[in-house]
């Protein structure tokens, strides 16, 4: 059976590696399916919307369903004042998307299964929210660590906790989307295994036996392909949670 784990390793696809400073730069698998969804993406976008039609085509329709479900998250989780960040919002959504939905192609790469991947992106998140937090508010920013009507002999127990709920944000958002997308691939690859090993070890009375891993493999797939877009719904959600604080404070 062939392992479900090979299918994350990145490795470069030059002879010799490019090495600056004693980093390795080459050219990854990763930074292939990570170009390919910058491509497909700005492709796709720009034509479907350069013609602005009145009656729009497919791909039109598409491309503005895509506009107004990421400003309606907006709207509904930053609300007016959020459309500052629709770019970050609607680029973070089609990155994760396209990297969890381009990963279901054989052969291809599931760029959003690693973690140093979603930790840049969540981490990302973190620092845009603190920065535009204290740009816009000063210190009364940090003042979202003591929610307001707290009463004052409890502020020693809810101040550490509110930090420590602000701090491990990145962390949780990352892992949620790292852990969703390696678990479901391997998932499908271990039961794509079991039918291909019951077909090679029990010949002909294996098609019957390796049909039901293999029906089951099917539904999984239209399983992942939910969790996929899900995925991609609940890291962009939750970072307009967060850049919510940057809006409130003081409000």
């Amino acid at each position: 059976m062939a392992n479900p784990i090979h299918q994350f390793e990145i490795y470069s696809l030059t002879e010799n590696p490019f090495m600056v400073g004693g980093l390795n730069l080459s050219f990854t698998n990763s930074s292939l399916w990570m170009a390919i969804a910058v491509v497909l993406s700005t492709v796709f976008l720009t034509l479907a919307t350069r013609r602005k039609a009145l009656v729009p085509g497919r791909a039109q329709v598409f491309a503005e369903s895509l506009y107004e479900f990421v400003a309606g998250m907006i709207r509904e989780n930053i609300g007016s004042k959020g459309r500052q960040y629709f770019p970050l919002i609607f680029t973070l959504f089609i990155v994760v998307l396209l990297g969890n939905m381009l990963g279901m192609l054989p052969y291809s790469f599931t760029y959003t299964s690693h973690i140093i991947v979603t930790a840049a992106l969540a981490f990302m998140i973190f620092f845009v929210v603190v920065l535009i937090g204290i740009g816009k508010h000063g210190f009364h920013f940090f003042s979202l660590f003591l929610p307001p009507g707290v009463p004052m002999w409890l502020t020693p127990l809810i101040i550490p906790i509110e930090i420590m709920s602000f701090m491990i944000r990145p962390v949780t958002l990352s892992v949620r989307l790292f852990a969703n997308m390696i678990a479901g691939h391997i998932m499908l690859k271990v039961f794509a295994g079991f039918s291909v090993g019951m077909v090679a070890a029990l010949g002909t009375t294996g098609l019957l036996a390796g049909a039901f891993p293999l029906l089951f493999n099917t539904i999984l797939i239209g399983f992942e392909l939910l969790i996929a877009f899900l995925q991609a719904y609940v890291f962009a959600i939750l970072s307009c949670i967060y850049l919510k604080d940057t809006v409130e404070i003081g409000h």
